[in-house]
């Protein structure tokens, strides 16, 4: 028999309802989620005790949460068919705040049952009630035999009674009279809304009722008409009972996986891939990851990732365990082991965290080296949109790095894309020069070669562009001569490369204008090259008005070319970086080295009429024409350039 009593809560920390009501929770209507998960703590333990034969359940007996709402009442409540409260245990569990009931089951029943999924940890959750509601009622009957029915009620969550109740079934009902400010939560749009945000993957079905909708009669005669008498018994429940991140990867199709990420995150395009977590040991974590597509023009480059334990929503704005370079990721995460904080909102243990944060990075870079393995083509269309972030996690972290490496992917000068150990196997020595005049290399190829060796002659040297539409010139030379080149024409490439160079000592990267190397140019006997550059550099110092010009005299492969401008690679990254940090680079004369091609006819005219009045103006353009494949020219340099050319023009029809 239950005797009527009254009394004051024991409250275990002063002053703890303000901290409830205004600090502990961000968001009020959280409670709802808080109410919904004690419900399926209860039905959880309910199944914990029939599986060690304690209780039966009957068939019929299925496990389910109702919410019910009344505008007119102003109300709402939330059932369970749960194990339910005796008097003793609403006293232990309710009227004693922050004593966990969930920790006291585990702690009583740890012996005899697996460690089953208990949502519950801190015993504040059903006082969350109390920041919508002035007053509060639970009506409870236990699921032990002989158990007499409880009605507790406390009004500001302050003081309580506790008797006696009329309550037939087993499990609780909790109802809120809801406070005039929180009047929203008696609309059942907006607990729809609050349950589609919180609950969607709840581990039992949970159905709402709106107690004010007479329709709803109507419905349910309809139903039992048209479809029989258990339609109409059974409505659709608001949430998904096993989301797709619980079943095992085998089971699901890449239609599963498109289907759910568009109803997650109402988006019409299919993400590029997705990545299924499933992991037991050493903590438990379950999850779907999705790259998205990105229009990076139009869009954050940030995506969204729901945080769940035990299929209870956390929140989608913890950004602790997904490493920095994955922000872009969408998905979800379900781990009960994650170490929350009393109002589940934030993360506490930074070593955890962390160990999470290495999963998921492991798992990306699995996914990518066995995408670029087995669906190479498919690999190749994700490429562009994820390129960027690869990279960067390259730059990160050297774990990823190492493990992604072989798997990194870059466009070649014939629009096809390549791994670094491909471009190096393709890369062939320059065919034999059939009317070479000497077997002895000329200087510039000595210095080309000597150039592509250091610092470390073991080096293997990889060739890129940076600028199809400025470095044209050079890059048809490699095409003519059959040789490749590299795009890295994004803004990661640049620290990318250094940090390639940093860590593997066999490659060494050099931009495409840094050198002409031997590959392509013809043999030419170094006697000859410096006849040629006797006679050939006074034309062009006293064109440019300069002394100690940089010269080279070779003969390219292609001879419509008549010259190339190089720029050392270490000095042009030198010059980059002072640019970067706002800093002049003031350039040292000499670093740029005008090539010339002998075999070109502009080339020969000068060497062989260096006296004619239209020489200093043909050497003057060419070097010009060589600048300008290497680096924009100057509003001066481009007037003059300008004004040759028409100069020269006139000079042709004259």
């Amino acid at each position: 028999m239950i005797k009527k009593t009254q009394g004051q809560l024991s409250i275990h920390s002063e002053n703890i309802f303000p901290i409830i009501k205004k600090w502990l929770y961000s968001d009020h209507d959280i409670f709802l989620r808080e109410l919904i998960s004690n419900g399926c703590d209860a039905i959880t333990k309910l199944k914990k005790l029939a599986l060690m034969g304690q209780t039966e359940l009957a068939d019929e007996d299925i496990p389910a949460l109702t919410v019910r709402v009344s505008a007119e009442a102003r109300t709402l409540s939330v059932e369970d068919n749960g194990l339910g409260m005796t008097a003793d245990e609403v006293s232990r569990y309710i009227n004693q705040i922050a004593f966990s009931g969930a920790a006291d089951f585990l702690k009583k029943y740890k012996d005899k049952a697996t460690d089953d999924q208990i949502i519950g940890h801190f015993g504040l959750g059903f006082y969350s009630a109390f920041m919508v509601a002035d007053k509060v009622t639970i009506d409870s009957l236990s699921w032990e035999k002989g158990a007499q029915a409880v009605h507790w009620e406390s009004e500001g969550g302050v003081s309580f009674s506790l008797e006696a109740g009329d309550r037939t079934q087993r499990g609780t009902l909790i109802t809120l009279h809801l406070a005039e400010d929180s009047y929203e939560f008696s609309n059942e749009y907006r607990i729809r809304e609050v349950l589609e945000k919180y609950c969607s993957f709840m581990p039992y079905p949970i159905y709402l009722i709106n107690e004010d909708a007479e329709e709803e009669e109507e419905e349910a005669e309809t139903a039992q008409k048209t479809h029989g008498e258990e339609a109409a018994k059974a409505p659709a429940p608001l949430n998904d009972t096993t989301p797709l991140w619980l079943k095992n990867p085998a089971e699901c199709t890449e239609a599963d996986y498109q289907a759910f990420y568009k109803k997650l995150f109402r988006e019409w395009r299919d993400p590029l891939f997705t990545i299924h977590l499933n992991m037991d040991y050493p903590f438990r974590i379950q999850g779907l990851l999705y790259f998205p597509r990105l229009d990076l023009d139009r869009e954050p480059a940030e995506g969204t990732i729901k945080l769940y334990s035990n299929q209870v929503f956390i929140a989608d704005n913890i950004k602790e365990v997904i490493p920095e370079f994955l922000l872009l990721l969408k998905g979800v995460i379900d781990c009960p082991d994650l170490p929350l904080n009393v109002s589940r909102s934030a993360l506490q243990n930074d070593g955890f965290v962390k160990k999470i944060s290495d999963y998921i990075t492991k798992k990306v870079a699995e996914k990518l080296v066995g995408l670029f393995n087995t669906r190479r083509e498919d690999y190749e269309k994700y490429w562009e949109d994820i390129h960027p972030f690869i990279k960067y996690g390259c730059l990160r972290d050297d774990k990823f790095s190492e493990k992604i490496r072989k798997a990194i992917i870059y466009k070649n000068l014939e629009g096809k894309y390549v791994s670094l150990d491909e471009y190096l196997k393709a890369s062939v020595a320059p065919e034999e020069d059939e009317d070479a005049q000497s077997g002895e290399p000329n200087e510039p190829q000595k210095e080309a070669e000597k150039g592509a060796e250091s610092p470390a002659e073991n080096r293997s040297v990889i060739y890129y562009v940076t600028d199809p539409v400025q470095q044209a010139a050079y890059v048809s030379l490699f095409r003519g001569a059959k040789q490749d080149a590299l795009f890295f024409t994004h803004p990661i490439d640049e620290p990318f490369i250094g940090r390639l160079e940093q860590r593997y000592e066999d490659y060494r990267f050099c931009r495409i204008d840094s050198d002409v190397n031997a590959a392509l140019t013809r043999s030419l006997s170094a006697k000859k090259a410096k006849e040629k550059e006797a006679a050939l550099k006074p034309v062009f110092e006293k064109a440019l008005a300069r002394e100690n010009l940089s010269l080279q005299i070779s003969r390219f492969r292609d001879k419509k070319t008549a010259a190339l401008m190089t720029f050392p690679e270490e000095s042009r990254r030198m010059n980059d970086m002072m640019r970067a940090y706002g800093m002049d680079p003031a350039q040292l004369p000499g670093e740029e080295t005008l090539v010339l091609n002998s075999d070109n006819a502009l080339v020969k005219f000068l060497e062989e009429k260096p006296a004619d009045e239209r020489a200093p103006l043909v050497a003057r353009q060419i070097y010009d024409l060589a600048l300008m494949s290497h680096k924009p020219l100057t509003a001066e340099e481009m007037t003059a350039f300008s004004e040759r050319s028409l100069k020269l023009l006139e000079m042709l029809i004259q």
